[in-house]
């Protein structure tokens, strides 16, 4: 089975020296980079296409490619597009090929803007949420839960479990996650408890978070998914928006998420990328220092 290939439209990474940590990052998810080709012809059309001619002839390069991946002369699965923070045009190339990419495609696409100083560990989470998208388009289309089974979000600062059956919430654990273990195997044990099931009833366990590795392993866990993913299907569930488009915006512990939703799939997201800014620790503590609630 060939490798995911994602699609890389960016401005500015090689000479930054992030290039080789998007493609050690892409490597960690079983994944491959490929870079689009292009014609002299598309870098001289792709401003009227688009509306807007930066002066770089880099942002022009990455406009061109991603007429490329909308006209289907790519084989890509996923697509990343990519600047430097510094660059204002950039930052306004990123957002036009972003919208202009989700309006004639149906694969997932994912912005980032980095820093000469990005490594391959902040990319991860973003390409293995997009590599998780793109393998798992059969479970996002499932717009029903069958069985009994449990999940549990092991986050940064709260773990969450739930017992569901046939669709239906039927039991849910909430605590401070202190020890990534000992919270979980808890918070799983109080949803078990008030759903009155015992654990070898389970059909299967689900687990997300921060601490999905280390637990997941411990439970035996049949499935293992970021944040993005799961925070997704979630979101679409309680809110009954299976079909249809949808904005998610997630507020963990120690960061924050925007995902756009189309008929249950994630088709894009975006990651708060400086430290715990804006997210819900931050918030915790300006309450304190604040005195509110």
């Amino acid at each position: 089975m060939r490798p995911i290939r994602i699609a890389q439209i960016t401005c500015g990474t090689e000479y930054s020296g992030v290039q080789r940590e998007i493609e050690k990052a892409t490597e960690m998810v079983g994944a491959k980079i490929i870079i689009p080709e292009i014609e002299l012809d598309d870098i001289r059309r792709a401003p009227d296409e688009f509306g807007f001619k930066p002066p770089s002839t880099g942002l022009q390069a990455m406009m061109a490619r991603a007429l490329a991946v909308a006209e289907g002369r790519v084989d890509a699965d996923g697509v990343l597009i990519a600047t430097c923070f510094r660059c204002a045009e950039g930052a306004i190339v990123r957002s036009i090929v972003r919208r202009y990419l989700q309006r004639r495609i149906k694969i997932p696409v994912i912005a980032y803007s980095f820093t000469e100083r990005t490594k391959a560990g902040s990319l991860l989470l973003r390409m293995e949420a997009l590599a998780n998208t793109i393998r798992c388009k059969p479970l996002y289309a499932r717009t029903k839960q069958e069985g009994l089974t449990a999940g549990i979000d092991s986050g940064s600062t709260m773990t969450k479990a739930v017992i569901m059956q046939d669709n239906e919430i039927i039991g849910t654990g909430w605590l401070p996650t202190t020890k990534v273990l000992e919270s979980g195997v808890k918070a799983l044990e109080d949803a078990l408890k008030e759903a009155k099931v015992k654990p070898e009833q389970l059909d299967a366990i689900g687990v997300t978070g921060y601490g999905r590795f280390i637990l997941g392993k411990h439970l035996k866990a049949k499935l293992a998914l970021e944040e993005i993913s799961t925070c997704s299907k979630g979101a679409v569930f309680l809110a009954d928006r299976q079909f249809g488009d949808a904005t998610v915006i997630d507020i963990g512990g120690m960061d924050n998420k925007a995902v756009t939703i189309h008929d249950s799939i994630p088709d894009s997201f975006t990651v708060g990328g400086i430290c715990a800014g804006a997210s819900g620790r931050f918030l915790e503590t300006s309450a304190r220092r604040l005195g509110v609630s």
